[in-house]
């Protein structure tokens, strides 16, 4: 489930990096109690119908799309297909970052936390 796949990488952040995450309504989240249970980590939500509450999280579904167009069933891709992808997003430089790569920001954040 995505609850649990979740759950499996979050645990692998330093606990300093586990603090919230911020969810859409959408039904794939509903367990959100199990998720939190599992990794001790808060799950807020964004108010209905106010995808500006989450801008970084909807840019990166418009760049997925360009990939995986919305409804695409991703059983039919491999792991390492999956992976290719995720490495360009992470590797692509992002405003909100000052074009840093999440890669890059990711790998400062737990270079502090050691």
């Amino acid at each position: 489930s995505v609850v649990t796949a979740l759950s499996q990488q979050v645990r692998k952040l330093p606990a300093e990096l586990r603090q919230s995450l911020t969810w859409d309504r959408g039904m794939e989240l509903a367990r959100h109690q199990q998720f939190t249970i599992a990794t001790n980590v808060k799950v807020y939500f964004c108010d209905p119908q106010s995808p500006w509450q989450r801008g970084t999280n909807e840019n990166t579904n418009r760049l997925l799309r360009q990939s995986f167009p919305k409804g695409t069933d991703l059983s039919g891709y491999s792991q390492a297909d999956l992976n290719k992808v995720a490495l360009q997003l992470n590797q692509r430089p992002r405003k909100t970052l000052n074009f840093c790569t999440p890669a890059d920001k990711l790998d400062a954040c737990v270079a502090t936390t050691s």
